[in-house]
């Protein structure tokens, strides 16, 4: 039992709010960047596969910040790897 039950409330608006914040962010990231490159307008307008259904496959330009959180995953658990293993992290 905590002595102050208003401290569980807190803690939950401060862990829901950035989740959300970072839930809107990755979103409008995907919905407006990407490499632009010459032909960009047309792949993503090109119909290069039909499937049953209606559903269309087309080669459109992949994402930039799903470079970033690819890369930075990498980076971020080669790291975690290395720096247990010279600081002697028990685990």
């Amino acid at each position: 039992m905590r002595y102050f039950e208003l401290l569980n409330f807190q803690h939950f608006v401060l862990y829901l709010f950035p989740a959300l914040a970072s839930i809107v962010l990755f979103i409008a990231a995907l919905a407006f960047t990407h490499i632009h490159r010459q032909d960009s307008e047309e792949r993503k307008k090109k119909i290069i596969e039909r499937y049953p259904g209606g559903i269309e496959g087309r080669n459109a330009p992949f994402p930039l910040v799903l470079y970033l959180i690819i890369g930075g995953t990498v980076l971020w658990s080669l790291l975690y790897i290395v720096l247990t293993g010279v600081l002697g992290v028990k685990i």
